[in-house]
């Protein structure tokens, strides 16, 4: 293809995405009903719930302004030949490709994270707080900046420079070894995340004994369920926002439960929510997962060795050679269409997962303590309860409070 024809279809497709992101986000908006649905009006005052309407609608319509300030920035860089421009200007002073990928990465980056800065502090320190939700400070949000900062520049770093290594030393044939090493990456990931990389956000505290870590242990030894420790995460540090989650791969597992969500729930609720995200792992659903994204990977990586070597897709962006990641960047956008479709069958399958690990729940605890905790966790978080449809199966990953509800009989 041509270079301008590369840069027709990279404009086509941004600027169709955008459109139909905006789209999906206004029939969402519109679809939003003032009358409390009967299965949790007894969770919801009147006045909290059009509370959480307003909260839906000034979050839509902030995010209307966000995306159309991302948008106008990409096409602006795309129009002018911008990332070319750049590319030009490193090459000047960095020979190495692999270092000029590694700065050229980090300047757009930092760039494009620095410009939303204002936009980021808006929705935390004006949007949440006046909604009562957030609890991060100006100094935690530094720290937080930082050490993200910190932790990509190493870890994503480190990948890249492994990637375009491999693609210069490799060929074409570079997608099989990388595929390898980032399945191993993400499988190191899910194993030892809660050990490794929330400490360095998070304070994480062992559960004390008492009724509550009784009745966890006594659930997992029911049901057989190799739990190893239970944790309370600070939560709250940065928000009033509840949430659990358990990770590691093998015999060994660790419960995570945030602060807020012990502060405004039952034990009996709690364990459910547990035995809900025990499910997840009866099922088999967190190994089944990993695979198809290991798929995902191949099959990303695999349609990528057929274009990182076509110089017209650097010319296409500015570039006045070829560069691999310029390559990378054009690809990327290229490719979003698929990564969208494969996306959006992996939130069907995610929805379908949630569903059978609601089941569980009800079917080895107790289904009317976890509708009372679903429930609780709407309302506590002004979830939408009256998402549309179509916002629903391009976005959500979990199925919708009522249609949860629904299916555990109430």
């Amino acid at each position: 293809m041509h270079p301008q024809l590369i840069l027709n279809t990279v404009l086509v497709i941004t600027v169709v995405s955008y459109l139909f992101e905006q789209a999906l986000d206004y029939i969402n908006l519109i679809s939003q009903k003032t009358d409390i649905p009967k299965e949790i009006e007894s969770f919801y005052e009147k006045g909290k719930y059009l509370k959480s309407l307003q909260y839906t609608r000034e979050r839509t319509k902030f995010s209307f302004i966000t995306s159309a300030f991302g948008f106008l920035l990409s096409t602006a860089m795309l129009l002018t030949g911008g990332f070319g421009w750049l590319d030009g200007i490193l090459r000047v002073y960095i020979e190495n490709e692999i270092i000029l990928a590694l700065v050229f990465f980090a300047i757009l980056i930092l760039a494009s994270d620095v410009l939303t800065i204002p936009f980021q502090c808006y929705s935390i320190f004006v949007i949440e707080e006046k909604y009562g939700f957030n609890k991060t400070t100006v100094k935690t949000f530094i720290l937080d900046k930082l050490k993200g900062y910190a932790l990509g520049g190493i870890v994503g770093g480190c990948l890249l420079a492994i990637l375009i290594y491999m693609i210069q030393a490799l060929g074409t044939s570079f997608w099989i070894w990388f595929s390898i090493i980032a399945s191993v990456f993400i499988l190191f990931i899910n194993m030892f995340y809660t050990s490794l990389i929330l400490p360095l956000f998070n304070k994480l505290t062992p559960l004390q004994d008492g009724e509550l870590k009784n009745s966890i242990e006594a659930f997992s030894k029911k049901v057989n369920f190799p739990l190893d420790n239970i944790f309370i995460i600070d939560g709250s540090k940065r928000s009033k926002k509840a949430n659990a989650f358990f990770s590691g791969i093998g015999k060994k597992k660790k419960i995570v439960l945030y602060d807020t969500l012990i502060s405004n729930h039952s034990t009996e609720e709690l364990v459910a929510v547990l035995a809900h995200e025990v499910g997840h792992f009866k099922k088999k659903h967190v190994v089944r997962g990993y695979i198809l994204s290991v798929l995902q990977i191949v099959f990303t990586l695999f349609v990528l060795s057929l274009m990182v070597f076509n110089e017209n897709l650097s010319l296409a962006l500015g570039g006045s050679q070829l560069a691999i990641h310029l390559n990378l960047l054009a690809f990327g956008i290229l490719f979003s269409p698929i990564s969208g479709a494969t996306g959006l069958l992996m939130n069907i399958y995610s929805r379908k997962n949630e569903f059978e690990a609601d089941a569980y729940a009800k079917q080895t605890f107790d289904g009317n303590a976890l509708i009372n905790a679903l429930k609780r966790l709407s309302v506590d978080n002004l979830s939408n309860l009256y998402p549309h449809p179509l916002y629903v199966f391009f976005h959500y990953s979990h199925p919708p409070l009522l249609k949860r509800l629904e299916a555990l009989g109430r």
